[in-house]
């Protein structure tokens, strides 16, 4: 970013209240951190006490409040909210980053693994957008912000068939109801990553499941994820890709999705460790 858009994003953050769910570890941390870092005042909440832990001992005081919410619950989640919205009478920005998946084929995934996987994904989103979208109106306006996935519209062997399900329901539902809000102050803006490093998400899940094909591309890093976010905060839009390949691989598939398939399938299995941040030479740009 410029200084001129970073002075900007100040400005947009200055003194807002904002939300991100799922928000103590990955991508979720590093986009509390960056909106705190620039004004904000950032609600987080998380299932994980341990994690909720680690990053409090390295957060400013004052800037992040956490709380250990399990999104599933929906009385906790709107409560979450709730109390949020009543320490600062307005809610400004949403991220709906909470996830839950376990990468393995549909044959050996349990019932309660796959409705955790939508319940978590997609269920939890949109009650937690359903919550904010009427304090949001009633403050003035504001920004819901979805993590979805490139796994969401491009399917091809590696990612569990329910994650991607999951993903394409939070997609379709953010890309609708931008529609339905387009007349409004509220902005809706759908986050569309590749392959993300660097996460909790392949400490639990084979590396392996990527595409040896996956390898060729950088993966992103959260930083990069929160970095772009941030630039839809400044200019809202209506679908944000990192890194800047998602779009035309996605575009491949819509056109030839045999042929994608064929070349993951041949690529084999990755080779690279997706637990490990290596490419954090993309999208260095720095935000103050």
């Amino acid at each position: 970013m410029t200084s001129r858009q970073n002075k900007t994003l100040r400005d947009r953050l200055t003194g807002a209240a904002c939300l991100v769910t799922g928000g103590a570890q990955g991508i979720g941390w590093a986009v509390a951190r960056l909106l705190a870092e620039h004004g904000a005042t950032v609600h987080v909440c998380d299932i994980s006490r341990s994690d909720i832990e680690a990053v409090r001992s390295t957060a400013s005081p004052g800037s992040l409040h956490f709380e250990q919410v399990d999104v599933t619950d929906r009385h906790a989640l709107e409560a979450w909210i709730s109390a949020s919205h009543s320490h600062h009478g307005r809610v400004d920005v949403l991220v709906n980053n909470a996830a839950y998946s376990r990468w393995v084929d549909d044959a050996d995934m349990s019932d309660d693994d796959i409705e955790r996987t939508m319940r978590t994904s997609f269920d939890a989103m949109v009650h937690a957008t359903r919550a904010v979208i009427p304090l949001m109106l009633a403050g003035g306006g504001g920004q819901i912000i979805t993590m979805g996935s490139l796994a969401g519209s491009v399917y091809v062997r590696g990612p569990a068939a329910a994650y991607a399900a999951a993903k394409a329901a939070a997609e379709a539902y953010s890309q609708i109801l931008r529609l339905e809000l387009a007349c409004t102050p509220v902005d809706v803006t759908l986050v569309r990553p590749g392959a993300v490093a660097g996460t909790n998400f392949f400490r639990h899940v084979s590396s392996r499941r990527m595409s040896r094909l996956s390898d060729l591309f950088p993966a992103a890093t959260p930083e990069q994820v929160a970095r772009s976010i941030a630039e839809s905060l400044v200019r809202p839009r209506p679908v944000v890709n990192v890194p800047a390949y998602v779009p035309y691989v996605a575009a491949f598939h819509a056109l030839a999705p045999e042929k994608l398939r064929r070349l993951v399938e041949l690529s084999g299995e990755s080779r690279r460790d997706y637990s490990m941040a290596r490419d954090r030479r993309i999208g260095r740009r720095e935000l103050r």
